[in-house]
């Protein structure tokens, strides 16, 4: 669907001549709270299995079964949805943000609480196939990388700062109080996107490709392809960091190499956010040898502390951006089909981060020192399909598509 390209952000629907910083930002919070709500459980994890009365390994499945309610739900969901205004649908998914986590803080039942983690993760399905489409449609063609960026920066911040406040919060005054600031961080960003961000429309029944139909589009299948396997690596070494560097020698310094993890990522999506609308391309080829020097430096000079430092801060460059590129390859090459390749996207990002959890843990029981040399081979086809991707998905120079200006 196009719009015209001269119409000034007055009235719903219609194009923007200059980011909205106001309602990005407010996407970009919804990124933090659905980043957050995922991976909150592994900071509060003993006294959450103990409340609930189970195993820490059966509290842990509670990031698994998220994973999977949006990896089940997300390509469904967006196509019944499809044709929903942009601002209707973030509502209802932040809504769900809110009464899952509500339920979570106050259920004492493992039963109950799964049922919620896993309508937590089908509401991240539908936000996760929403919000990079819904940032560019906020942003003139030139800065839609750059929207997408503002958007995706939610992504570090709940890695680097969230997880670690949560933890404390869990620590100082209870896990269930740590959830509940989470409702009530989305109950402020209901308001917010109620009151800041512009709607836009969806997809009338007509105009809507089938969801397989991205498959037959260029450029799409190599991104996922990536997706797929670049996620798929990263998760199997960062879901056991803390045994690998356990295993290095350094069981006490998870917390500052992975500050350091943090903060690199931080300035990898302001980089790849000033350069993205330019520089796809290279900025994930760039992304890729990044993590790939990082894997290097963990699987073979990881008996020196200051290394193991400078690997995690070449690792979190290399990935911090990464949503980003990624993203916005999938709605570039996607074209009309751009919402079914977001969607995918979104799919096959949650089905690697259960693989990697799965697949790390086969590979912790024969040693640790398995986890980044898993990475390297894993980098191995991703870089292939990379540079191969040169025409369609991750083309050079990046040039405009009108089609995919929606």
């Amino acid at each position: 669907m196009t719009t015209p390209k001269t119409v000034p952000l007055s009235t719903s629907g219609a194009r923007a001549t200059t980011l909205n910083t106001v309602a990005l930002l407010a996407l970009a919070q919804a990124v933090f709270i659905t980043s957050l709500t995922e991976t909150l459980p592994a900071g509060v994890l003993p006294a959450l299995s103990t409340d609930l009365g189970v195993s820490e390994s059966a509290a842990g499945q509670s990031v698994t079964i998220y994973a999977l309610g949006t990896a089940l739900t997300a390509i469904p969901l967006t196509a019944a949805t499809a044709g929903w205004s942009r601002k209707r649908l973030l509502l209802t998914a932040m809504t769900g943000f809110a009464a899952a986590n509500t339920v979570t803080a106050l259920s004492s039942n493992y039963s109950v609480t799964m049922t919620a983690r896993f309508l937590a993760g089908v509401a991240a399905g539908l936000a996760w196939a929403l919000l990079a489409g819904y940032a560019r449609r906020l942003a003139p063609d030139h800065l839609q990388g750059k929207a997408v960026a503002i958007a995706m920066a939610g992504i570090p911040v709940a890695l680097s700062l969230g997880v670690p406040a949560g933890t404390f919060i869990g620590q100082a005054v209870g896990w269930r109080v740590a959830f509940l600031i989470m409702t009530g961080l989305t109950l402020i960003l209901l308001a917010w996107i109620g009151f800041g961000v512009p709607d836009q429309p969806g997809q009338p029944s007509g105009e809507r490709p089938p969801m397989t139909r991205a498959l037959t589009v260029p450029g799409v299948v190599p991104v996922l392809f990536v997706t797929l396997t670049f996620v798929l690596a990263h998760t199997i070494l960062y879901t056991y960091i803390a045994a690998f560097l356990d295993h290095a020698g350094m069981a006490n310094a998870t917390g500052t190499v992975l500050l350091v993890f943090g903060a690199a990522s931080l300035a990898s999506i302001w980089f790849v956010g000033a350069h993205i609308d330019r520089r796809l391309r290279i900025l994930t080829i760039a992304s890729v040898l990044l993590v790939a020097l990082a894997a290097g430096t963990l699987a073979a000079l990881a008996d020196y502390p200051a290394l193991v430092y400078a690997a995690a801060a070449l690792w979190g460059l290399g990935w911090g951006g990464l949503p980003t590129l990624l993203q916005t390859a999938a709605a570039d090459a996607g074209g009309p089909a751009a919402d079914s390749a977001q969607a995918m996207l979104v799919t096959l990002w949650n089905v690697a981060m259960a693989l990697g959890g799965v697949i790390g843990g086969l590979l912790l029981d024969r040693s640790a020192a398995a986890l980044p040399w898993a990475v390297l081979v894993l980098l191995a086809p991703v870089a292939a399909v990379v540079f191969s991707a040169r025409a369609h998905g991750f083309p050079a120079p990046r040039i405009a598509n009108p089609s995919t200006d929606r």
